[in-house]
């Protein structure tokens, strides 16, 4: 036993073993600070498993809190890290019991070393001792750089090969192991900057071909043991990268090289220096093997068979107020200096050293900036002196820094990057050195610190070229010193192993560490939750319109997100998921072979394919085969001739065609009874005139299809063609997956979730009550919560074993509404956030260097609780953990008093359904019914307009007349009009004036027109009293035909007329009146309307009427007749599409049929609505849609 100092004899280390009463009955220091240590050595390299500890026998002396650290030298200390952070272990509550901790993984040490880091406020530290553990058995093997160890092994027909080692090094890059295979393949295991590379390469040149790397992290990059085990054959988790090349076993055949690479000679300087220790090869002992001078092992160079370990004093600063101060330099060298250190750190500023010229009149800093070394020298009356040498030097690496001047003043970094001047003024310390900071003010002392303070480790620092005792420091007997831990480097490698998920790249400081997750599709502390939705269902009803859009299927979990199309033009929204050959393909004669193998790559990884078809609720994908003389699926003799693959993998045989049942055999005629040939079951097979068999697979299980092997293609004079359409999927199980918890006593109850370092809850609910736990999952201290605590506020709760912490977020309004609210939740190993629908994210980090792994072992409890807290009741949906739905509905149907499923969704997404269309409640969905509205859509949204097109309204009985036909018909499609009273809207695009939008006429030849005048400007002309001219009501608004788009509304109700353009104010007009009497149709504007409308229509409504989309959807009816082509056109503005990535989505052309076919000039009628003008050239087109106008 050891110790930093001792009270008294009767309280020296020789007392501190576990239960002994003798002398003052333990160790007590004779100061109580943090400075303080007791040290066991073991006699030789045991493996400790767990400590206890005890006060100082009958007094008021016990530490509460400490720290553990081991060493094999004595010196170089590390401390002891679960987690993968450092932790302090709980003490002792009094001064006789035992606390004893079961380390999470042993530690093989021959020093074990406690520091009391909290003790008794009403005593002092006390402390008795004891470790646990299990000898240890080692053989080492040390390098130099020039030596080595080759094995000519015989190769072990076995499934799996393992290679298990253990290496210590001072330095940070160096080849571990080489190793030659089969078929030319090598194995390399190489140290490059701390980390290990497992590389797979090709060739035994001296340019190797590298075919796969694996970064495997270090748990302790330096000094210390590392221990390494890889499975060559059999890949674990760990190493999943590698599968690809490592199919079937890497059989190692002949020669291993440990300690050196002998590829290129070149690279000798990157051999490996330091000690190889327990070096197995399927549990044979290889180092053994090299002891014993065994045949099959040759020692290259000085290889010794232990391992030394030079003793480098380091030391740790820690926070802000951390500094050394050592004494300087006296005048003894007033001509000059020579100073050197080596630094590691994250941090990219940080003061290394200070000091004050002689006499005080000057100041000398050296300190790191943008992480390079920067020296600065202030004299009074002289011109600063400035150099800078090094990048890159915040890398977590040692590094070098040497600051001389004699005849001249240089600065070199790692021993290559030299900075120089010529100040003329000699450069020497006063009477005190100062690195890493300065005392505080009050000391007293001259120090000043430009720059932040230094985080991180210090050691090797000289003076005049003489080592610095750091001992002596940290016994007091030179300096001073404060915040520092000395005889050990603390700093810790935050990025190994990285937490960053999903690729996110990981950089840090010295107390926290910074995921960079551009690129990745994920976001967050640790890129752990997806920026995309997992459908495009889910995007759907966020109120996008159709488009490509990343889809994340998996949300957080492993699948990448992929861009995919989102048809969402009808009630049901389509995945799209196109493959390299959807179109009508021919095959073309050849004398190679007699079958024919077309395969179809998909725009979507394998696991992005299968998640999309398991999760939606209805796959289909168009199969098609046009032939003449080629048989398709039943030969004579019964079997069939031609097939396809598909499925998950690579595919298992499908022998039924589109529109067929699986396992029939069959095509869709066989089902339909009407194949060409009766006694076969495909059109194909009667193999005489052309045929067609089609249809659609909509059998999930056996999607996508893969390839088809079709083989009858080969015989004189047949012809054939194929077309396998894009898979096409609709509905996503997961989103609509509902529960109702009637009663706050409800729940149900799922498996542990595990989330240990990463877990991320989202879920949909809506409640009438003002609180309940929505879910909840504990451990034996741990725990994971999400509540609604108030009718405004939700609480995202957990205890990952540093004590409970909250995240909460509140609402502005109630949210027991009954409408659906969405929570997301998210805890990693740096923060925890909470999102409440598009509130901002609440955010809290976690401690530093606390507890990271959330150790859950009950059941999973949803809308209900464990620990008798108040329940939920309400409905939760689309219930999703890690990536994972939860299906309640399955859960629900088992579960006593608890609903499946939970309708009402309009009172939330009612608002979705625009331009008075009106949200109908589904079973496990909405809709939007759009029959009222001129718009259509999804939601009600997509305008139907035309570019340069007429549509023209006329009475049926008018219209037929001029078909030779004498019986008029109402319209079924319209109800009677009355026109005392009307609405009209509509939206135009042009350039064109004149110009005539909209004309309504009755029986009773009384009108409206809709135009824009020669001045540009929107007029409305009434004519309802055949006594006085048409009235005539203008807009103020001038430069309409200005190209852009604009809304026009008019609304008259008897006498009265309101007319609003765009935005501009609302103007109003009187005195209209209303006549029964007829006149003839005004000249003037029929020739107006003979000029015909250039430009674009939209979102024409006429009262209840849509003319514009009734003649573009073209409802079976005899009210609607179209005459000529007319196309879909977009003049209207883009909707917003906020998670669209890219929406160049194509619409069809829609045309219709025509009878007669004469040109329309001069045929503008009564009884009739004309929109968009008569246009008398032949290249414009023209719709015609009959309706019964009703009479005034």
């Amino acid at each position: 036993f050891r110790s930093s100092s001792q009270l008294s004899s009767s309280h020296g280390p020789g007392f501190a073993k576990l239960n002994r009463r003798e002398g003052a009955g333990g160790w007590s220091p004779l100061s109580s600070d943090k400075y303080q240590w007791l040290e066991v050595d073991l006699g030789g390299r045991t493996q400790i498993t767990s400590v206890s500890t005890q006060g100082r026998y009958g007094s008021s002396d016990w530490q509460t809190a400490y720290q553990l650290m081991f060493s094999d030298t004595g010196h170089n200390w590390r401390q002891y890290r679960w987690e993968g952070r450092i932790g302090a272990f709980p003490g002792n509550s009094n001064a006789d019991s035992v606390v004893q901790h079961n380390l999470q993984h042993p530690v093989v040490t021959r020093f074990v070393r406690v520091v009391p880091l909290h003790w008794n406020p009403n005593g002092r530290i006390g402390l008795r001792l004891e470790a646990y553990g299990c000898p240890y058995n080692s053989d080492t093997v040390s390098f130099d750089g020039d030596s080595s160890l080759i094995f000519s092994l015989r190769p072990r027909q076995t499934s799996t090969n393992t290679i298990r080692l253990t290496f210590k090094t001072l330095r940070n890059s160096g080849f571990l192991l080489d190793a030659e295979g089969q078929n030319e393949l090598g194995l390399t295991l190489e140290l490059q900057d701390g980390q290990l590379l497992l590389l797979l390469r090709r060739g035994t040149t001296l340019t190797p071909r590298w075919l796969k790397s694996l970064t495997v992290v270090c748990p302790s990059r330096y000094l210390f043991f590392c221990r390494f085990v890889w499975f060559h054959c059999q890949s674990n988790n760990n190493y999943s990268q590698m599968r690809e090349v490592l199919r079937g076993c890497f059989l190692i055949k002949q020669n291993w090289r440990v300690g050196w690479f002998n590829l290129d000679s070149q690279n000798s300087n990157r051999n490996f220096h330091g000690c190889v220790e327990n070096l197995l090869y399927d549990g044979q002992n290889l180092i053994d093997l090299a002891k014993q001078r065994d045949q099959s092992v040759t020692v290259m160079g000085s290889v010794t068979f232990s391992c030394s370990e030079p003793v480098f004093v380091a030391v740790t600063f820690t926070d802000p107020r951390s500094f050394l101060q050592l004494p300087g330099d006296t005048g003894l060298h007033s001509a000059g200096t020579s100073l050197g250190l080596q630094f590691r750190t994250w941090d990219t500023e940080g003061l290394l050293l200070t000091f004050d010229l002689p006499k005080r009149d000057g100041t000398v800093w050296l300190h790191l900036r943008d992480a390079k070394v920067h020296l600065q020298i202030h004299k009074a009356g002289r011109a600063p002196v400035e150099l800078k040498a090094g990048s890159g030097l915040n890398d977590g690496q040692w590094h070098s820094v040497d600051l001389k001047s004699r005849q001249y003043l240089t600065v070199t970094v790692d021993g290559t990057e030299v900075a120089s001047a010529s100040p003329t003024y000699p450069i020497a310390p006063g009477a005190q050195l100062f690195y890493g900071g300065c005392p505080a003010e009050r000391s007293g002392h001259s120090c000043r610190n430009p720059s932040r303070a230094f985080k991180g480790c210090m050691r090797l620092l000289t003076v005049e070229g003489e080592l610095v005792d750091l001992v002596k420091v940290q016994q007091r007997l030179m300096g001073d010193y404060s915040d520092l831990q000395i005889d050990m480097c603390g700093i810790m490698d935050r990025c190994s192993p990285s937490y960053c998920e999903h690729g996110g790249s990981c950089t840090q400081s010295w107390s926290t560490f910074h995921c960079n997750c551009s690129s990745t599709g994920y976001g967050g502390a640790t890129c752990h939750s997806s920026i995309y939705e997992r459908s495009c269902e889910a995007y759907k009803h966020r109120g996008n319109t159709s488009g490509y859009y990343y889809i994340d299927a998996d949300g957080s979990g492993p699948i990448k997100p992929q861009l995919l199309f989102c048809n969402m033009t009808e009630d049901k929204t389509w995945t799209v998921i196109q493959h390299n050959n959807t179109e009508l393909t021919k095959i073309q004669p050849s004398t190679e072979g007699s079958q024919h193998l077309p395969h179809f790559e998909y725009a979507a990884d394998e696991e992005q394919l299968m998640a999309t078809i398991n999760q939606s609720e209805y796959c289909e994908q168009e199969l098609a085969y046009h032939c003449r003389k080629s048989r398709l699926l039943n030969s004579p003799e019964g079997g069939p001739i031609s097939w396809w693959v598909g499925g998950p993998g690579v595919g298992q045989r499908q022998t039924y065609w589109g529109g067929a049942l699986p396992g029939s055999q069959q095509c869709a005629c066989s089902l339909q009874e009407n194949c060409m040939d009766p006694k076969r079951h495909c059109n194909g097979d009667a193999d005489r005139t052309a045929a067609n068999d089609s249809g659609l697979l909509t059998h999930k299980e056996s999607l996508p299809v893969r390839s088809l092997v079709l083989r009858d293609v080969r015989r004189p004079g047949s012809e054939s063609s194929y077309q396998v359409g894009p898979l096409r999927c609709y509905g996503d199980k997961s989103i609509w997956n509902a529960a109702f918890f009637a009663k706050e006593t409800l729940y149900l109850h799922f498996p542990t979730f595990h989330g240990e370092l990463s877990a991320d809850i989202s879920l949909l609910f809506k409640t009438t009550s003002s609180s309940g736990v929505l879910l909840e999952n504990l451990g034996i201290r741990d725990f994971i919560r999400l509540e609604l605590s108030s009718s405004t506020e939700v609480v995202f709760s957990f205890d990952v074993g540093n004590g409970p912490l909250e995240v909460s977020v509140k609402a502005g309004v109630p949210l027991n509404d009954n409408r659906w609210h969405r929570i997301q939740a998210e805890r990693n190993v740096r923060e925890a956030s909470l999102r409440l629908d598009e509130l901002p994210a609440a955010t809290q980090e976690a401690p530093a260097d606390g507890h990271i792994h959330l150790q859950l072992n009950s059941q999973l409890f949803v809308g209900g609780t464990a620990s008798r807290q108040k329940g939920f009741r309400g409905c939760i949906r689309s219930l999703q953990l890690n990536g994972v739905t939860l299906d309640l509905e399955e859960r629900a149907k088992v579960t006593p008093g608890i609903q499946a499923g939970c309708p009402g969704h309009c009172s939330t997404y009612g608002g979705l359904c625009q331009n008075q269309g009106r949200c109908v409640e589904g079973a496990r969905s909405f809709s939007c019914d759009c029959s009222s509205s001129a718009f259509n859509g999804a939601f009600c949204d997509q305008g139907m307009q035309t570019s340069s097109n007429q549509i023209w309204f006329g009475s049926v009985d008018s219209f037929t007349q001029s078909n030779g036909s004498s019986s008029p018909t109402s319209s079924p499609f319209l109800p009677n009009l009355n026109l005392r009273a009307e609405n009209i809207s509509l939206s135009f695009r042009s350039g064109q004036s004149p110009a005539l939008f909209l004309y309504v006429s009755s029986h009773h030849r009384q009108y409206l027109a809709l135009l824009l005048n020669k001045q540009e400007q929107l007029e409305v002309r009434y004519r309802l009293e055949s006594s006085k001219e048409e009235e005539i009501l203008r807009s103020k608004v001038r430069s309409l035909a200005n190209g852009q788009l604009h809304s026009v509304s008019v609304s008259r109700l008897a006498d009265s007329v309101t007319i609003q353009v765009t935005h501009h104010p609302l103007l109003s007009f009187v005195s209209l009146l209303v006549s029964t009497d007829s006149q003839d149709l005004d000249p003037a504007l029929a020739q107006l309307g003979s000029l015909g409308f250039t430009g674009c229509l939209s979102a024409v409504l006429f009262n209840s009427i849509s003319p514009l989309k009734a003649a573009l959807i073209r409802p079976i009816a005899s009210s609607v007749v179209v005459r000529g082509p007319l196309i879909r056109s977009s003049c209207g503005p883009a909707a917003a599409k906020p998670h669209a990535a890219e929406n160049t989505h194509h619409q069809p052309d829609q045309s219709g049929s025509a009878g007669g076919g004469q040109p329309l000039v001069n045929a503008l009628r009564s009884d009739s609505a004309l929109i968009g003008g008569i246009v008398a050239e032949t290249s414009f087109r023209v719709v015609l849609i009959n309706h019964e106008m009703g009479h005034v």
